[in-house]
């Protein structure tokens, strides 16, 4: 970023702005260099926070900047008001003295008093005297440099003396002779300008070891809203509508290493230098030396020190929480927790509607922090519940329950749901909302607008009209209950209010609703207990006491009820936000509904931001690794370099001295982040959330088809936070050391296992998620045995609904899943890198697809019996198998033509990269699709060559078919594949001869080799009747030469020829015999085969593949073709090839002797 000042006269464009023309001055201070058409150096280095001091002397004719201010000789930019602020101070010495003196009514003088004691009592010469003081003091309170440079200072000084903010009640004697004294309007204007310059000091102060200059801001901030009538106001009007009181809860990283003193707090630093090679195994872990431990150790007392300073402003922040949620308020009014509530609510909107206007947003770093304090204020108050009614749920049992999600209680904005909009859910759910939650939906509502086109401050005056007779006879219109009403919320409580009003006049048209402030319950609900819903009586004959939903008159009931189940107020009095229990849900309290309502804002939240954050944060770890790595390799070159070169020795020496130097600031800083992010009470609340949220989606998943209501983010939140655990978090801390990991692994692989292909889930981006999340369990051997660990009838149904056919779903995912489950078992297959890519390192070596070979032979036992007893299943999967390897390798082989072409023009020319990628990905597409081949044979060889199946045939010649062509386009010297890899061009590294054929290769040996006699007598017949079999593609594979090739061209010693023998660390023994078997049994049996083959005529041969025999007739239009090609085309398609008839019927053929 540059700073900078221009002329009128300056015109800028798109390549030129400001400094780049004669009349502009720019100042870059990342560069540290000044711009004025031409760049040179100048200034300090600045970073981001600074506050850029610009300088403009116009006696001289200069501009210059600067990091430090005031400077001596310049003024600032606004003259501070020195006639306000000298009356302002002393008008404030008056209102001392008046604290200091009190007067003595036995002995009728003045005496000292104790400031600490100092109380407002009636004395009539006091009250007067400050009534005076405050008459002219209070319009200048009113002026924000007033504020900041009297008012608050004064209030600073008197929490310097030490001690607890509850030690110094004079702060909130003072707050109420404001109260008192001064014009609402003057203590609002007061109050604002108060907080906002406690904002911005905490915020723009300077970090210095001890965190004073936060924490004593912090205490004034604390004390103030110890105040209620204060603390309400600020909630109502300024912390979340002027200002971002979030700012308060965020402890910002130190600009610079120096300024916060961490070089004396930690003057040790330590960084990991153990590494192993890239793609290489190690095979022994190098002992930590006495010299690393020491460091290491020391580098660890530091942090610790550091954390212990840190854990002081965090307990502050918490503190500020524990105010703002307060529910025990003794003046009058909405409690401020409510206050809180609402307002909180509408801070997630803003964020969550705005997500592409970052103006709008608040940063992400701030959310982080402001989580966690959240979490633990809201541990707290839970916690402190549970005390109080034993039957509660404690705050390690903690969930949502699902009512919430479907009752409307709770506004979602327009967050998708699992089931899709909430319009349509409405629509296509109100039959079980009816049944299962005793909800009824008006169809009135359902037809009249989309839930996005209402408006929630305007109802229809002409539905009173409408209002039925039977209405009016139970006491006129019914008034809109205020419990009716979310705090703060949207269009969602048109669906409440329609699903609540019909529990009480069900299936009428709704009558014109009062409108009422949003959760207008009365004071003495709201303040002391908020655990009971309260309501105006719509019943007139009725005299409930406190306006309850208690049982009304048997005639009321029976008018307003009839067959409908009382479902607003239960038994245990906390159903007023849980309308419509489930069947499936306990009747059991869980806690107080307001503390629900915030839990689920901070799962909200941390979907919003939170998750990209600690992901964007892990950064300095990794420059950490990098930097270390980097002087790992220099110290080594300097052990190596010869002492007569002593010029390198020199530079390898600065080189050393300058990543050193990196790594202390680097080390420190990320001991900082430790602290405040990645610390183990920041991954016990990530972890926290997680179970909280895999317990609401196991409530929820048991309501049937109102899962669907359930919002995305709660399935976003439980996959990325157990992301965040294992990746960024565990550097630090390991995931394993936390309570019940191992039953909680279990859980999240139960929910990914039975939701992936759940049909209550329709959302696209969601599907892709949990497919992606399974994909990536299943590549680590902690999660994936706790797959293997959920119960078998789970087991066996994501089985299942891994072979459903791939068509008309993203099957890639799939696909993958399966290839991981058998990586380890295939032929060659127990690499974790590709041999040609092991000198080359990878992007992230901690990438799912570069983990070690973990196979799962229970899965792999499920697959195979699922494949063997369902006879339609195996078929159906295989086809769309072999369909969509047909497609991803001819999709290849195009791509590579055109790049070849591309490659062989004389002019200079460019490869689309996204092309290269698009072509990539289909030659790993073909591979892992012939993995998944080679493990169906493996593991169900019947499939394809027990002939009594009535697809095994038609399934085994597909399968023959597409190898042959594999191997003709992979195996051919000098072909087009070859050529292309040979290229090696930047995207397509993964392409080479070794994936594609060891993975055929497996098929075979699988085919030929490793089964029964008749069983390799079968499937070499069928091999070798394929007309694009050719026995030189087998002999290519053990580096046998084609004889063209050798006499085409003189022997090169540059020239390598692939062969599975060069692969001796990938191929055992054992599988190179069996391969040369292979071709040895193939050679034999070509030369037999072609001896007995009979030459037949043009006119015989198959019309649509040109290589059998006509062997089949179709009814009933009569066209013909061999079985073969007519049995694949009637897999996918009913219409004859020719003439697109509907095919009845498929007869043998045999051309008679006569013709």
């Amino acid at each position: 970023m540059q700073i900078g000042w221009c002329t009128l006269n300056c015109r800028f464009n798109q390549e030129e702005g400001v400094g780049d023309t004669p009349d502009s001055y720019a100042y870059d201070g990342n560069r540290v260099r000044k711009w004025n058409v031409t760049t040179t150096n100048y200034g300090k280095s600045w970073a981001a926070g600074d506050i850029v001091s610009c300088l403009i002397d116009l006696d001289e004719g200069t501009i210059a900047f600067c990091l430090t201010y005031p400077v001596e000789g310049y003024r600032p930019l606004q003259d501070p008001p020195s006639v306000d602020l000298l009356k302002a101070h002393k008008l404030l010495g008056y209102l001392k003295n008046v604290i200091h003196i009190g007067i003595d009514m036995l002995e009728g003088k003045l005496v000292e008093k104790d400031t600490s004691t100092w109380q407002l009592q009636g004395e009539p010469t006091v009250l007067i005297t400050l009534a005076h003081i405050f008459n002219r003091f209070a319009p200048l309170m009113c002026k924000v440099y007033l504020v900041e440079d009297v008012l608050m200072n004064f209030l600073l000084s008197i929490l310097e003396q030490g001690g607890a903010v509850e030690a110094h009640p004079l702060i909130q004697q003072l707050l109420d002779l404001m109260w008192l004294l001064m014009e609402d309007y003057e203590v609002h204007e007061c109050l604002k300008q108060l907080l906002m310059s406690l904002l911005r000091a905490y915020r723009f102060s300077p970090i210095i070891p001890d965190l004073g200059l936060q924490i004593h801001y912090l205490r004034l901030t604390i004390a103030v809203l110890k105040h209620e009538k204060s603390r309400k106001y600020l909630l109502n009007n300024v912390l979340f509508d002027v200002l971002r009181s979030v700012v308060f809860f965020y402890i910002k990283s130190p600009l610079r290493v120096e300024e916060a003193g961490l070089q004396e707090l930690i003057p040790t630093t330590w960084w990991p230098n153990r590494f192993t090679k890239e793609g290489k195994e190690s095979k022994e872990v190098k002992e930590e030396s006495a010299e690393e431990r020491l460091r290491r150790r020391a580098y660890d007392r530091g942090c610790q020190r550091l954390k212990k300073r840190i854990e002081v402003v965090e307990e502050l922040q918490v503190q500020i929480l524990k105010l703002l949620l307060n529910n025990k308020d003794r003046g009058g009014g909405e409690a401020s927790r409510y206050i809180f509530l609402n307002k909180f609510r509408k801070f997630l909107q803003e964020n969550a509607s705005n997500r592409g206007n970052l103006t709008v947003l608040c940063p992400p770093e701030y959310m982080v922090c402001f989580l966690h304090r959240l979490i633990s204020t809201l541990r707290c108050y839970w916690d402190g519940h549970k005390a109080k009614a034993p039957a509660a749920l404690s705050s390690e049992e903690a969930y949502i329950p699902p009512q919430l999600f479907y009752n409307g209680k709770v506004d979602y904005f327009d967050l998708q749901r699992l089931g899709g909009l909430l319009s349509h859910l409405k629509k296509t759910l109100k039959d079980d909302l009816a049944l299962k939650a005793n909800i009824l939906i008006d169809p009135a509502e359902l037809q009249a607008v989309t839930m996005d086109d209402l408006d929630e401050d305007e109802e229809s005056a002409t539905s009173t009209a409408q209002r039925p007779v039977a209405a009016l006879a139970i006491g006129g219109a019914l008034a809109r209950p205020s419990w009716l009403s979310s705090p703060t919320l949207g269009r969602a409580n048109r669906f409440l209010s329609t699903a609540a009003v019909s529990l009480m006049n069900p299936r009428r048209p709704l009558g014109t609703l009062e409108k009422m402030k949003a959760r207008t319950l009365s004071v003495e609900q709201r303040t002391e207990d908020d655990r009971a819903a309260v309501v105006p009586s719509p019943f007139p004959a009725c005299s409930g006491k406190g306006w309850r939903l208690t049982p009304f008159c048997s005639v009321c009931v029976c008018q307003a009820l009839p067959s409908l189940a009382w479902a607003v107020e239960g038994s245990h009095g906390n159903e007023g936000l849980l309308l419509g229990r489930p069947p499936e849900e306990p009747e059991q309290s869980i806690t107080e509904n307001s503390l629900l309502e915030i839990l689920d804002g901070i799962v909200m939240m941390y979907n919003l931001s939170v998750h990209q954050q600690l992901g964007k944060m892990v950064g300095v770890s990794d420059d950490v690794n990098e930097y270390a790595l980097a002087l790992k390799d220099t110290e080594e070159k300097i052990s190596r370099c010869p002492k007569r070169r002593r010029d390198i020795y020199e530079e390898l020496v600065k080189s050393q001295k300058v990543f050193s130097e990196k790594l202390n600031h680097l080390s420190r800083r990320l001991a900082w982040i430790n602290v405040t992010i990645y610390s183990k009470e920041k991954m016990q609340d990530v972890y926290w959330l997680l179970r909280v949220c895999i317990r609401t989606i196991e409530h929820g998943d048991r309501t049937g088809s109102l899962f669907a209501f359930m919002p995305e983010f709660y399935l976003s939140v439980a996959m990325n936070s157990y992301s965040a655990l294992k990746n960024y978090f565990s550097p630090v801390h390991s995931m394993e050391e936390l309570p019940g990991y191992e039953e909680t692994l279990s859980r999240l692989a139960a929910i990914l296992a039975k939701h992936f292909a759940d049909s209550r889930i329709v959302g696209t981006d969601i599907r892709d998620s949990l497919m992606q999340a399974l994909a990536s369990y299943v590549c680590y051997p902690h999660s994936l045995r706790a797959v293997e660990r959920i119960p078998e009838e789970q087991r066996i149904s994501m089985m299942r609904n891994l072979l459903a056919p791939y068509e008309q779903r993203p099957w890639a995912q799939t696909n993958w899943i399966l290839v991981r489950l058998w990586r380890g078992c295939g032929f060659g297959y127990r690499y974790t890198r590709l041999p040609h890519l092991l000198k080359t390192k990878p992007e992230d070596a901690n990438l799912p697809s570069l983990q070690k070979p973990c196979p799962s032979t229970l899965l792999q036992r499920h697959m195979a019996d699922l494949l063997l007893s369902d006879c339609d299943m195996a078929p159906s999967f295989l086809n769309s198998v072999l369909n969509q390897l047909n497609w991803a390798f001819s999709e290849f082989i195009g791509m590579i033509q055109e790049i070849q072409q591309a490659a062989e023009r004389l002019e200079r020319n460019f490869v689309d990269s996204r092309q290269l990628k698009v072509c990539a990905t289909c030659f790993d597409l073909s591979v892992s699709l012939l993995r998944v081949l080679e493990m169906t044979v493996t593991l169900a060889p019947e499939i394809f060559l027990d002939w009594s199946r009535p697809s095994s045939e038609l399934l085994l010649r597909r399968l023959a078919q597409l190898l042959n062509q594999v191997l003709n386009r992979v195996t051919a010297e000098r072909n087009l594949f070859d050529r292309v890899v040979n290229l090696r061009l930047p995207g397509l590294e993964s392409v080479d001869h070794y994936p594609i054929l060891v993975a055929v290769t497996g098929i075979l040996v699988r085919l030929l080799m490793d089964t029964d006699f008749q069983g390799a007598k079968r499937a070499t017949a069928v091999l070798l009747a394929d007309p694009c079999f050719q026995l030189r593609s087998i002999q290519y594979l053990l580096g046998h030469a084609e004889p063209s090739a050798l006499a085409a061209t003189p022997p090169s010693a540059d020239k390598r020829h692939f062969s599975l023998h060069t692969y001796t660390d990938y191929i055992s023994l054992e599988e190179l015999v069996k391969v040369e078997r292979m071709l040895s049994h193939l050679s034999e049996e070509s030369k037999q085969a072609a001896a007995s083959t009979l030459p037949t005529s043009e006119e015989d041969l198959c019309p649509i593949c040109y290589a059998h025999p006509i062997s089949a007739i179709f009814r009933p239009c009569s066209h013909k073709s061999c079985k073969a090609c007519i049995n694949q085309h009637l897999m996918n398609n009913k219409d004859c090839f020719f003439c697109k008839a509907t095919i009845t019927g498929v007869d043998d053929f045999t051309k008679p002797a006569s013709s």
